[in-house]
């Protein structure tokens, strides 16, 4: 008789190898924390004293590169205050760990997934920033030794599009805009949770985006003497940025968009959601070699988008928040498709209510359909960037980006606050 065989599939196997890690990590450092429990106990009260002198005041954790221009005007306000902030990230090519540029900002690489939560859940600091939603909810759990735990928005689109509970947790959000405060005091009074402190500080990666495309301005004058892109040297260029996942364009439409797109003869910058690589790698696969041989389609998957936003004309996406980046940053024309998504998933599946976004869009977008698609490439030289849609645009911007330019500042200023009071 052939003696059965265990047979782990790769997909198990990796998540019980990252349980195995997490288990191991959370081990670790609980070890860790109770032999720091022992040396205190155990210690001269001078010892006890720089135990608790050597408690954290200011910590921004931070998953991944991707973040890093959410958290960086932050870093720079608590820099010219010379004030010491700890910096824990969970990327291991996070710039910061290759090339600190400052002085009082103190970087640490705290491993990724289970091994990053089991060192938050043991930390011992007075403020802690993140963009991470979920506290209390997964695998990340309140320490008794924090004293306030803030989240900073990384979106000027609605507040309430994370997973379930995302934000419920936390003792304060700090918003884009004010707009995101109706409906996440809606969500506490239905779930009869605490009220967090909502403040709005603005939109720190768009404030260091804004700042990035001066300099590029500036330096393009510097080099030519001339403002802009002239017209004999450019090319027509729309930007196709959508979402992930079946409602996302790419999913949804896939060749019945970009035949007749790349008909158009316009240059075609394909730049898919970095999560479609890891959900979706065979559509992007096929959609790459069908359209490899073609010299006016370009495929992007640069982390940084601000390049692409630049060179564009005109933006096609569907219910992706860059949309919003690309209508305050480039103030140009977004044809949208599908704007709109399933929320049940969400927090705001339990809104009676669409979301600003999507009503906004239909404000300062044009709509796309699917029996549009045969002529699109005539739709987008003839898309009328007018006077109404050039005036909404405008006020969307005052609503969801407010206080531009001061997003670190002010934020660095709320942290600071939160110490001085005890964490309260």
């Amino acid at each position: 008789m052939t003696p059965p065989i265990l047979y782990i599939d790769p997909g198990t196997g990796s998540m019980l190898f990252s349980v195995f890690i997490g288990v191991v990590a959370t081990i670790f450092f609980l070890l860790r924390a109770a032999f720091i429990r022992l040396q205190l106990l155990f210690s001269s009260r001078k010892a006890r004293e720089k135990a608790r002198g050597d408690r954290k005041k200011f910590v921004i954790y931070n998953e991944g590169r991707q973040y890093y221009n959410i958290f960086l005007p932050v870093l720079k306000a608590f820099e010219r205050r010379q004030v010491t902030v700890d910096y824990l990230t969970g990327d291991s090519d996070d710039p910061l760990l290759k090339d600190n540029p400052f002085r009082f900002v103190r970087p640490e690489y705290i491993g990724s997934g289970n091994a990053a939560f089991a060192r938050l859940n043991l930390l011992t600091a007075d403020v802690l920033l993140a963009t991470t939603p979920g506290l209390d909810v997964y695998q990340w759990k309140r320490s008794k030794n924090v004293g306030h735990y803030a989240h900073i928005r990384h979106g000027t689109g609605d507040a309430t599009l994370y997973r379930m509970f995302g934000l419920d947790y936390f003792d304060s959000v700090l918003l884009t805009g004010d707009y995101q405060m109706e409906d996440l005091r809606t969500l506490e009074k239905e779930r009869g949770i605490a009220r967090k402190e909502l403040v709005t500080v603005g939109c720190t990666y768009l404030d260091a985006l804004a700042e990035r495309m001066r300099e590029m301005d500036a330096g393009r004058e510097a080099n030519d003497g001339r403002e802009g892109r002239g017209p004999s040297e450019h090319t027509y260029t729309v930007l196709l940025s959508p979402s992930w996942g079946p409602n996302g364009i790419l999913s949804r439409y896939g060749e019945q968009l970009l035949d007749p797109l790349v008909a158009s003869g316009m240059h075609i910058i394909i730049r898919p959601h970095p999560q479609s690589r890891k959900s979706e790698p065979a559509l992007l696969e096929r959609l790459e070699e069908k359209y490899r041989g073609e010299a006016n389609v370009e495929w992007n998957y640069d982390r940084d988008n601000l390049a692409c936003l630049v060179r564009s004309d005109i933006m096609i996406s569907d219910f992706s928040s860059i949309i919003f980046d690309y209508l305050f940053l480039c103030d140009r024309p977004v044809v949208y498709v599908n704007a709109d998504m399933d929320t049940r998933m969400c927090d705001a599946g339990d809104l009676d209510k669409r979301l600003w976004q999507f009503t906004t869009l239909e404000k300062c977008g044009i709509e796309l359909r699917k029996e549009d698609f045969p002529r699109i490439g005539e739709l987008l030289r003839n898309a009328s960037d007018s006077e109404e849609l050039a005036r909404n645009r405008a006020w969307a911007k005052s609503q969801a980006w407010m206080h531009q330019g001061e997003a670190g500042e002010r934020t660095a200023e709320f942290m600071i606050s939160k110490e001085q009071k005890g964490g309260a």
